[in-house]
């Protein structure tokens, strides 16, 4: 089968199913990060345009049970429940396992796995690797995390058939750094407000009269900053911290023991409750200093709610002139910002206007999907033309 039978026109259905793998997250429904939200979205839309989306799922993140979800088969696979060990064991596992099921091709995320797609490409399975960021940056990485990040890096310059990132600032980087082009596909938000509600009652809120952080509360996503900001602060006005992190209980306890009262600490929010926080709250805290485009970011800016966010070029790339800027390193000019939306909530109601429309013009899960759909289809195009060029 050549090319010409395999890619359709932009956004009408392959003229047969093509079978995907997704793998090297925790896989879905979506609990976790932005990974996962990726994986759900972009599963749940492909099979939508009739592919055959098989996402590979670790089995302490989901449901016992569920093997489909949303119009996707999934594969749950055991692993080690370790910091160090939790990504590449169930990666490697899931490697192992889709080689044999002769996809056509397959995408896999984070650079640390890059290690793994030659088990993939091997089989004749074209595969793109997903790099977020540069995460060996990461501050919640020792020596050993950092060096293996180095090293993936240069791997993931040289193993997949194509590279994806999710910024023009990562893009750049792997271009300068290694010689390598990647293709620039950023996250989606397809907002759907939600007025208030339960969530809104169970922690005491009241409709813009909150202030909002969501993110995993690791070193380099400053949730100790954030706090710190904020107690600086002579306000009734609570602050959501929504967020957690598995393997992060000593810094969580640093921030979080003898809290401020005005503090809410609800966990991880998802679905309904976590898009009813966003849709009434009056600003977002984006505090990020590593990685690339942030979905959490992307969906408060679609939501409209003010963004506050952490001065990096990547963060920047997304928010543009839509948004307050602060140094998380320097907490005291997020106090200034935090108590600027307070006292003049009108101004802060036109900034989240303002990143609502760059949004639903920059970011839209129908654009990001577009972009991958044209990815596997030609990733499958050079798979076919490859098998077609085998000696019978």
């Amino acid at each position: 089968m050549g090319d010409r039978e395999l890619v359709p026109a932009p956004g009408e259905a392959p003229v047969r199913s093509l079978r995907v793998a997704l793998l090297g997250s925790r896989g879905i429904p979506a609990r976790y990060g932005g990974y996962e939200t990726l994986m759900e979205e972009l599963a749940a839309r492909l099979a939508e345009r009739g592919f055959e989306v098989t996402v590979y799922c670790r089995s302490h993140s989901t449901p016992a049970g569920l093997t489909s979800y949303r119009g996707a088969r999934l594969v749950t696979l055991p692993t080690v429940r370790r910091k160090h060990l939790d990504t590449p064991v169930h990666t490697l596992l899931a490697a192992w396992h889709a080689a044999r099921q002769g996809f056509d091709a397959a995408l896999m995320v984070n650079s640390a796995n890059a290690l793994f797609v030659p088990i993939l490409e091997a089989a004749g399975i074209p595969t793109a690797l997903h790099v977020d960021g540069i995460e060996r940056r990461r501050a919640k990485w020792g020596p050993f995390g950092r060096a293996v990040y180095a090293i993936s890096e240069r791997l993931a310059s040289h193993f997949p058939s194509a590279m994806v990132t999710d910024a023009e600032v990562i893009r750049r980087h792997y271009e300068e750094a290694y010689g390598c082009p990647s293709t620039a596909i950023a996250y989606g938000v397809d907002p759907e407000p939600v007025p208030a509600g339960e969530t809104l009652e169970r922690l005491e809120l009241e409709p813009r009269r909150y202030l909002l952080y969501v993110s995993r509360f690791e070193p380099e996503n400053n949730p100790h900053r954030v706090v710190a900001a904020y107690r600086a602060l002579d306000t009734e006005i609570p602050l959501v911290m929504v967020g957690g992190a598995p393997y992060a209980g000593r810094f969580i306890a640093g921030f979080t023991a003898g809290s401020d009262p005005r503090i809410r600490y609800p966990g991880p929010i998802y679905g309904p409750g976590y898009r009813e926080l966003l849709t009434n709250a009056l600003a977002y805290i984006h505090a990020t200093e590593v990685g690339g485009t942030h979905p959490a970011l992307v969906e408060a800016m679609g939501y409209a709610a003010c963004p506050l966010v952490n001065d990096t070029p990547e963060n920047r790339e997304v928010a543009g002139p839509a948004a307050l800027y602060f140094q998380a390193r320097h907490p005291t000019t997020l106090t200034a910002l935090l108590r600027q939306v307070i006292e003049d909530p009108e101004a802060a109601r036109r900034f989240g206007a303002d990143a609502r429309r760059r949004t639903l013009v920059r970011y839209s899960w129908e654009t990001v999907v577009l972009a991958y759909e044209r990815l596997f289809l030609a990733l499958a195009s050079r798979r076919a033309v490859a098998a077609a060029e085998q000696p019978p």
